[in-house]
């Protein structure tokens, strides 16, 4: 690999280059949702009725802490060349499969969902009132101002709807809490966009009992570290059912842990043959595939998944832009670099900016180059190599004087 790839760019497949580097900030905390209108008083007793003065209260469960409970969902709708949104987009809260609330996005495509608040909650797809009202917290109807509980968000997601369009989906599972608020960042919707691939695979769902059920204690085992056991489970249930893509890929993640690549490869593989259209074991492949600098085997794995979905793997792109800067293809990997930056809302990968900034260097356009190196410092302003960074930003300075570099930031 290029030397000063390797000191800028950080291609450290391994260790994690794909999640939030330690030293990233996060996103800063979304604006201050409007106060909802303070509830009025309490419908006055019918005429007639006797009033217990001590009335017997309900049995409720103990509250979660204030910390924990969602208030607002807030973020964008944002289409994936730039272009202006449709006029009438709606963003839904899908949980389990079923839509429980919606909202119409702003014409710039901002959007902010209240929980909890009775207004909020629409009929879902099926024609049912919404049975979030109910809560293991709280009695039908909780108060509006309440909110929603972080844990009862496992199953839900976020995402657009609107005709002729396909839009990215974000679990909200995966989002902390603010002041009470998750800014979901921006979601992404496509025109005509065909999608090929999934990222939850069918055969789970044809799987036998036994196999389901081996299947679910393994998830289980390796959510509690228990990874010898996990394997097993995942092992009984592809015996029993060979075509049970999501056990092979979670035996190939077990694998993959436990440092034994070429078992998880073969794994994933196995996981790719039982269900085509799955796509997260082919994104573990391309993985393996950069870490394990096979170039062409990374390009060819990032494009097959971009080919099925490209709204929903920002970080396909930023790996085909790595393989294509390997392979000496510079204008495709400048492509795929862009792209990725421009998906990439959550700055969860903020390396795209040094690989950008290298590309731009090649192409002797210094001035875009510092750019990107300032806005990889400015999200990533801890980051290990920010000296490095600074240091390189002073020697493109030089061959282009007109652009400043901002000063190291003092320490605290």
């Amino acid at each position: 690999m290029n030397p000063r790839l390797r000191v800028f760019v950080e291609l450290a497949l391994a260790t994690g280059l794909l999640v939030p580097v330690a030293s990233a900030q996060q996103p800063a905390p979304p604006p201050t949702p409007a106060p909802s209108p303070a509830p009025g008083p309490p419908p006055s007793t019918a005429p007639g009725r006797p009033v217990n003065p001590n009335p017997s209260p309900p049995i409720l469960q103990p509250r979660p802490p204030t910390d924990d409970l969602v208030m607002f969902l807030m973020g964008r709708v944002a289409t994936d060349d730039g272009s202006p949104i449709p006029h009438d987009v709606v963003v839904e809260r899908v949980c389990n499969g079923r839509v429980r609330q919606q909202v119409h996005a702003s014409p710039r495509g901002d959007f902010s969902m209240q929980m909890g608040s009775m207004a909020d909650f629409p009929l879902d797809a099926s024609g049912d009132s919404a049975p979030d009202r109910v809560s293991q917290y709280g009695m039908p109807g909780r108060d509006p101002q309440m909110g929603i509980p972080r844990r009862e968000l496992m199953n839900c997601e976020i995402r657009a709807s609107v005709a002729g369009f396909r839009s990215s989906f974000a679990s909200l599972v995966q989002f902390q809490p603010s002041a009470g608020s998750i800014n979901v960042g921006s979601i992404m919707v496509q025109r005509g966009a065909k999608i090929e691939g999934t990222t939850v695979s069918a055969t789970s769902y044809q799987a036998p009992k036994d196999a389901r059920k081996a299947y679910e204690k393994g998830l289980e085992a390796e959510k509690k570290g228990k990874l010898p056991d996990a394997r097993g489970y995942f092992e009984k249930a592809v015996a029993i059912y060979p075509k049970h893509a999501n056990a092979w890929f979670q035996l190939g993640a077990v694998l993959q842990k436990q440092n034994q690549k070429d078992e998880a490869h073969t794994a994933y593989t196995k996981a790719t043959t039982a269900d085509d259209k799955f796509l997260p074991p082919y994104f573990s492949l391309a993985l393996l595939a950069g870490e394990a600098e096979n170039w062409t085997e990374l390009a060819n794995l990032s494009s097959h998944i971009l080919d099925s979905d490209p709204l929903n793997y920002p970080d396909a792109y930023f790996l085909n832009s790595v393989a294509n800067y390997n392979l000496k293809k510079i204008e495709d990997a400048k492509k795929s670099g862009l792209q990725a930056e421009r998906l990439d809302q959550r700055h969860r990968f903020p390396q795209v900016h040094l690989l950008l900034a290298e590309i731009f260097t090649q192409k002797n356009d210094y001035a875009t180059a510092i750019t990107e190196m300032q806005t990889y410092l400015r999200v990533a302003p801890q980051a290990k190599n920010a000296d490095q960074v600074r240091e390189r930003m002073a020697q493109l300075e030089k061959l282009n004087p007109s652009t400043s570099i901002p000063e190291k930031p003092a320490p605290k």
